[in-house]
């Protein structure tokens, strides 16, 4: 009987279409003919000193978004690339699809309904806001599509859509500030009562996250379709397109504020957009700290199979104390130390939250295949990484606590390493492998269990000093937990 072998000894050659470099390279091109392209137009409209002005008015916002948006992203981080092409994409293409759709569409109406007037108004409410939004939503699809290992959730969406907004006003702000320079030079004003200065509080004082704001719907949007299972394809398709309606609609409604009358502006920027602000901004820090409450409950089922120090998932679910572990082996080894504990950092988020999605069936098909890479770059890293989290894990350990009159007995339940206060005592396995001693918490080896009472591992994975150390034949043999996909009902791999 014949037996097929199990990988193809030949594997068929990509096509020239889907190699890396032609991708990379046709979308470096486009958006670089983008960019001299809005280049020249926002300069002919402005002039140079306008656009000068311009430019140095419109960049001072945008540091700010960006870092609010990486905060947002520091619990997993994304790659670099994906916000350069973001804030790219916004700035230059979607600039560029919105000046010319725009004045399309305007020129249209007005030669249509011989009404110049109307035509701006109409321009301004409604293709506006469907061109822009449009334009820079394709943006997050094609992180979506093209990235999709990189945005697993709505923080992925909102970050993805707010650098985009932040590119695609930055440029915006630039042909509005410049503008407005322009018509003070030919009037003669300066100062407070001058254009420029009203534009400016108006764009960048007063509403310089309303461009983030309409897209993040969008991005929303996306990130709730990342987290819905394969079998709900017809949901997956309208959840990033409801978001992108109400990016719209929120879009139209901030344009058409000034025919509210004198204090429409006012009063929609007072009752809706901060209100709205305010919502999505409490929804994301949620969003936030939830994502780290997955790290913490899906990381022990790794320390039980010994990839991780049982301190870890504690540790890496507190953005202070990853902050610690950086700091302390940026002191100790240098930079490149640093950067390799947050790649450690970064790659056990992504393991927490595949696991999650495995859990819950929404795991692809490469789950295993992506299980084994995270782990194998966890191990490559850990002799740098374990150190600085043991060190942080202790530096950010609660202080004991005194115990109270009658209120339980030193040493009756082992739980969280505490020498003392509420019945707690230290253990050999106290905790996370910390014990209490006058100075503070030091580790204890072999590694303790979770806390709660739990026992530690038959045998552990790694030995105190952080270097590897094979399994015997007893811890072999022992259960392991199973794996978060429900399709595979297999072990969780352990390093042998």
């Amino acid at each position: 009987m014949a037996t097929c072998p199990p990988y193809p000894t030949n594997p068929p050659r990509p096509h020239w279409w889907q190699r890396g470099w032609v991708r990379y390279g046709a979308l470096t091109t486009l958006l670089a003919i983008s960019g001299l392209v809005i280049l020249a137009l926002v300069r002919e409209q402005t002039g140079t000193q306008g656009f000068l002005v311009g430019l140095g008015l419109a960049v001072l916002p945008v540091p700010l978004l960006m870092a609010a948006f990486r905060w947002l992203d520091r619990v997993e981080p994304g790659p670099w690339r994906n916000l350069v092409f973001c804030f790219a994409w916004g700035a230059c293409a979607a600039a560029l699809i919105a000046i010319i759709a725009n004045s399309f569409a305007t020129r249209w109406i007005a030669t249509a309904t011989a009404d110049p007037a109307g035509a701006d108004t109409l321009g301004a409410t409604v293709i506006a806001p469907v061109v822009e939004e449009s334009a820079k939503a394709a943006a997050v699809l094609l992180v979506f599509l093209f990235r999709r290992r990189d945005f697993t959730g709505i923080v992925d969406g909102v970050v993805t859509a707010g650098v985009t907004a932040t590119g695609f006003a930055f440029t915006e702000n630039i042909l509005y500030l410049g503008n407005a320079f322009g018509t003070d030079q030919l009037t003669g004003d300066s100062g407070f009562a001058s254009v420029t200065a009203a534009t400016f509080f108006v764009r960048v004082v007063m509403s310089p996250f309303a461009h983030p704001l309409f897209t993040v719907l969008t991005g929303i949007g996306f990130g709730i379709a990342a987290l819905s299972t394969g079998r709900h394809h017809l949901r997956r398709a309208l959840l990033p397109l409801a978001g992108l309606l109400l990016a719209m609609g929120m879009h139209a409604l901030w344009n058409g504020s000034a025919a509210f009358g004198e204090y429409g502006f006012l009063a929609v920027y007072g009752a809706f957009m901060v209100p709205c602000f305010g919502l999505l901004t409490w929804l994301v820090i949620w969003t936030r700290q939830r994502e780290l409450r997955t790290v913490r409950e899906e990381l022990p089922a790794y320390v039980m199979a010994g990839w991780l120090a049982p301190a870890e998932p504690h540790t890496l679910a507190s953005m202070h104390a990853r902050r610690l572990a950086r700091q302390y082996a940026r002191r100790h080894a240098g930079k490149q130390a640093a950067r390799a504990v947050a790649q450690y950092e970064a790659y056990a988020t992504s393991l927490a939250f595949l696991r999650q999605r495995g859990r819950k069936g929404r795991a692809g098909p490469d789950f295993a295949v992506r299980e084994r890479e995270l782990l194998d770059a966890l191990w490559h890293r850990r002799d740098v990484a374990r150190p600085a989290l043991d060190h942080a894990a202790r530096a950010a350990a609660p202080p004991p606590v005194a115990p109270w009159p009658g209120y339980g007995t030193p040493g009756s339940h082992a739980g969280y390493g505490y020498g003392y206060g509420y019945g707690y005592a230290a253990a050999a396995y106290a905790g996370y492998g910390y014990a209490a001693r006058p100075g503070g918490f030091a580790p204890v080896a072999p590694y303790g269990g979770y806390g709660h009472g739990h026992p530690a591992p038959a045998a552990p994975a790694f030995t105190p000093a952080w270097v590897p150390a094979p399994f015997p034949a007893h811890a072999r043999s022992r259960p392991a937990y199973p794996s978060a996909h429900p399709a595979h009902h297999q072990p969780l791999p352990r390093r042998p």
